[in-house]
């Protein structure tokens, strides 16, 4: 018999005698759940003996027999023997579980009832799933590292795989458990999870949240089309943002007008017309919304008529008058009235006005109308009578000119005859043809002008005897 000590050690090496051996390699496997798990096995018998049976079997208590795992309904369709029943006592256990982990033995029987034997030590089966570690929270801009965990390290060397949101990240198939995300986006927030190549199980997913400063700020106007005066309009602002804005202010041009994600205006007038935007703050930053415009359509307002009192009046007597009014879009349609007359007198902008009375003007738009004050109009008659008599004094002035240009054609093949007749008579002669001559009916309407030549020879009293047109002249 062998010494205790030396027994002991035998056995904790796989070996009773040199008989009897069972050897197992590797005598540790750290298995991924849900993969196949290969269990190398040889063993040797004495000789002369001859195997009756050859099973596995795991944790053996003491005075009861070791049970056959093959005919254990939890192994016996996972469970394969690769071996024989002369050396090779390999199995391969399919879709491990973590309630496989366990340590398992190998047994054989011989011919001889006193020769039965059960590897001991036997494997340590580990088995292990994937778990993501990483922080709950980082800021756009920061590095991140995130690690696929497992309780054992695996015995087949491993090479990991990545997933964000179930899809692969092809890019990032690393040997190393780790995967590192520099200078970190919002669009990498999701849930992350982790495999190995080459096998099925996939880790449970971690959400990886990426906070972040609001951005695509807009401001989104309720109802649609056009907005009218005394409607109600409601504005809301929109962000996104990480964690959510609850912080918003309402601005019309530059100036603060109210806060809330919502901004409400009701009866809406003209005044509030303008440009509109929000800001959206969280805790890492604020942003402003592009500006959008309330235009406010409204009827015609504050019409009124300007009275243009111009040359015109002078040509035909006629007054112009204009309305104007405030309204969006603007007035294109003007109808004009004579205060206690149902039917218009004209249309359009302005208005000629031909006889005195009380006028006004009616503005329209597609929204309304209004009418203006009355206005008084005076159109005199005198003008009308000094126009037509300044029209017959021109009249008489041009016939007039055209008188005194024929008159002095007249004068100067007069003057050119009476030359040649008073140069060869006597000077007293001369006279008294002067004297012949005005008295002469055709000299009756002559100028102030031809009679400058006989003016040295008449005395005063003949002078004041010329037709009263001549002197007039």
């Amino acid at each position: 018999m062998a010494p205790p000590l030396l027994i002991f050690l035998i056995m904790i090496h796989g070996v009773c005698s040199q008989k009897e051996n069972v050897i197992y390699s590797p005598s540790h496997i750290c298995a991924l759940k849900d993969s196949s798990v290969i269990m190398n096995c040889t063993y040797t018998y004495p000789t002369g003996h001859q195997i009756t049976k050859v099973f596995w079997t795991k944790g053996p208590v003491k005075g009861v027999e070791p049970p056959d795992l093959s005919e254990d309904p939890e192994y016996s369709q996972r469970l394969q023997y690769l071996g024989d029943k002369q050396q090779n006592c390999t199995i391969r256990l399919s879709h491990v579980t973590l309630k496989d982990s366990h340590e398992y033995y190998f047994r054989f029987i011989t011919d001889k009832p006193d020769v039965k034997w059960t590897g001991i030590p036997g494997v340590t089966l580990n088995v292990t799933d994937l778990q993501v570690e990483s922080p709950e929270r980082v800021t756009e801009g920061d590095s991140v590292r995130l690690t696929c965990k497992s309780s054992c390290t695996l015995t087949d060397r491993a090479t990991f795989i990545w997933y964000r949101n179930s899809q692969p990240l092809t890019e990032r198939r690393d040997r190393n458990n780790e995967l590192l995300l520099q200078s970190v986006r919002r669009e990498d927030a999701g849930r992350y999870s982790c495999a190995v190549h080459g096998h099925n199980h996939i880790s449970p997913a971690v959400q990886l949240n990426v906070t972040y400063s609001p951005r695509n700020v807009s401001v989104l106007i309720t109802g649609s089309g056009e907005i009218v005066s005394g409607d109600s309009v409601t504005l809301i602002c929109s962000s996104d943002s990480n964690p959510p804005a609850l912080n918003f202010s309402w601005f019309k041009g530059g100036t603060f007008v109210g806060s809330g994600r919502i901004y409400s205006i009701s009866k809406i007038s003209s005044d509030d017309s303008g440009e509109y935007k929000c800001r959206s703050i969280n805790e890492h930053g604020e942003k402003y919304s592009d500006a959008v415009t309330l235009n406010i359509m409204y009827p015609p307002r504050n019409v009124s008529v300007s009275i243009i009192r111009s040359c015109q009046i002078w040509a035909g007597g006629s007054v112009t008058l204009i309305c104007s009014s405030d309204s969006n879009p603007p007035a294109l349609n003007f109808s004009w009235f004579k205060e206690n007359e149902s039917s218009a007198v004209g249309s359009g902008q302005s208005f000629s006005a031909l006889q005195s009375g009380r006028f006004y003007c009616q503005a329209h738009n597609q929204h309304g109308s209004q009418r203006s004050d009355a206005v008084t109009v005076t159109v005199k008659g005198h003008l009308v009578i000094l126009y037509i008599s300044i029209g017959v004094v021109c009249g008489a002035a041009v016939i007039f000119m055209m008188l005194v240009w024929r008159i002095r054609r007249m004068k100067k093949r007069n003057d050119t005859h009476e030359s040649q007749m008073v140069d060869s008579r006597p000077p007293h002669d001369r006279h008294k043809a002067c004297d012949v001559e005005l008295s002469d009916p055709v000299y009756e309407n002559v100028t102030a002008d031809q009679l400058d030549d006989c003016k040295s020879e008449l005395d005063s009293s003949v002078y004041e005897n010329l037709p009263h047109n001549n002197k007039r002249l």
